[in-house]
């Protein structure tokens, strides 16, 4: 009798509490934004379709903070190099003055742009301005500019010239945090903070539309230095700015650092919607499952060594190499992303030996596996501990991406339902084929011929659409 009574008063209470339950899992109500995003979903337009298909990029960090390159007096920063203005192991002052001995004698766009283009890579983000506010162009609302060192000419228009020239599409870096500038503040405490950062707010936009004026085969802005308090607070003014840069250059991309919205949410606004046109939250490192991207377009921006951006006369700790660099490429591309990696040149203007040879040899190996990286994306498949799967934009071509060949030679592949391989061979030489053996419904395994691989590579899938139970005939894919 009083288990059932206590059953009872149990079923009773669970009923009372379902209407709260219920509210507690009921979807988010969705907050109303003045700064939020502008957007929902993917931009479909021919600039962002473009910058989708990219596949591989190079990202170039320099600036006067190549030239102590990460150390001061034989002591070396123990942070990123173009950090080192922070430390307090030189003077602010003294970090200024380097202006004076910047004359990169050994500087050559054509030859950064050429050595890039044998990469491989789509697009390059340059640093016109990084942290220290030291300006890579003859900004007119700065003294603190390369007109003003001994090499005065103006190494952003021979960037994006020389860049251009080859094919290969610009995007301007751009830190809006400026150590150098007295109106700067990480936070507005006083009402003097507020007046000085509405100067720095009027030089930032002035600087922005002098970038944009200047340059106008740069296809977007790619910006850092955002996550002070300060600028989180110029929800409206940030907002503004973006669209007045918008209206001046249509097709302009913008990744998701620039603003938050009113909320103070950077990235992702108080909904959880994208703020820009791609996720820049990915630095140095790469998601692991596409729901891991919700559905966003985003790239992973890269380093060589652990968190050195700008020259450093050391790298310390792992330094990546080729078939790592060409495996995360190959990770991004099979979840809808772009791989950029970094290069920081020395403080004379070359770029150090092993950064070119890493790039000669990611370039040697997409001269023949290319197809399988460009204007590629998700294929849909199931990952199999081999490496990738990605797919064709707008076609049914299916690539694997081989990067760890099993003991047993014997590559899995699960296709999606109703998929059949109707044909396999080898990217570099369509006259190495494969026989698919099925081993259950829609799962195969292709054997290798040989096992001893000493590079990653590729190999093609052509589908066709399994028969019905009437008996149809195999229907090819389009491809």
């Amino acid at each position: 009798m009083k288990k059932l009574l206590i059953a009872g008063l149990g079923l009773a209470a669970l009923m009372s509490l379902q209407p709260l339950m219920a509210q507690q899992t009921s979807p988010k109500e969705k907050i109303n934004l003045m700064h939020g995003s502008h957007r929902a979903g993917k931009r479909m337009d021919a600039a962002m379709e473009k910058w989708r298909g990219y596949g591989l990029g190079q990202f170039i960090h320099w600036g006067l903070y190549a030239i102590p390159g990460g150390e001061w007096n034989g002591k070396p920063y123990n942070g990123a190099a173009e950090w080192i203005r922070s430390w307090n192991g030189i003077p602010n002052s003294t970090y200024d003055s380097l202006i004076y001995k910047f004359n990169p004698t050994a500087f050559d766009a054509t030859s950064w742009a050429k050595s890039a283009k044998q990469m491989g890579a789509k697009y390059v983000t340059f640093t016109t301005k990084h942290h220290d506010g030291f300006c890579m162009w003859p900004s007119k609302y700065s003294k603190y500019t390369v007109a003003n060192s001994p090499y005065k000419k103006d190494i952003v228009k021979a960037v994006v010239d020389a860049y251009d020239k080859e094919g290969i599409d610009v995007i301007l870096y751009f830190s809006v945090m400026d150590w150098s500038h007295p109106d700067w503040r990480y936070d507005l405490k006083t009402k003097e903070d507020s007046i000085a950062f509405e100067r720095f707010k009027k030089f930032t936009r002035n600087q922005l539309i002098e970038l944009l004026t200047n340059y106008p085969k740069a296809k977007g802005l790619w910006f850092d230095g955002t996550w002070d308090k300060s600028w989180v607070k110029q929800a409206a003014f940030a907002d503004e700015l973006e669209t007045e840069m918008r209206k001046l250059r249509p097709g302009l991309i913008i990744g998701s650092r620039f603003r938050a919205d009113e909320n103070g949410k950077r990235h992702f606004d108080s909904n959880g919607v994208l703020m820009g046109d791609y996720e820049q939250g990915w630095e140095r490192k790469i998601p692991n499952t596409i729901e891991d991207v919700h559905g966003n377009d985003w790239d992973c921006v890269m380093t060589v060594p652990e968190n050195q951006w700008g020259y450093n006369k050391a790298w310390n700790g792992h330094i990546k190499t080729t078939n790592e660099l060409l495996e995360m490429t190959a990770k991004c591309v099979s979840l809808g992303g772009n791989f950029v990696l970094n290069f920081g040149p020395q403080g004379d203007g070359a770029i150090r030996n092993e950064e070119l040879t890493l790039a000669k040899q990611i370039g040697d190996w997409m001269k023949v596996n290319q197809a399988a990286i460009y204007n590629c994306g998700y294929a849909a498949y199931d990952k199999q501990d081999w490496g990738y799967f990605t797919k064709k934009n707008d076609s049914d071509q299916i690539y694997m991406l081989v990067f760890n060949v099993p003991v047993s030679g014997a590559l899995r592949v699960k296709t999606p339902g109703k998929t059949t391989i109707s044909k396999a061979y080898l990217l570099a030489n369509a006259q190495e084929t494969f026989l698919p053996e099925e081993i259950s419904s829609n799962e195969y395994f292709l054997h290798l011929k040989k096992k001893d691989h000493q590079q990653p590579f590729v190999i093609v899938l052509e589908t066709a659409n399994k028969q019905d139970n009437n008996g149809t005939k195999y229907e090819k894919a389009k491809i």
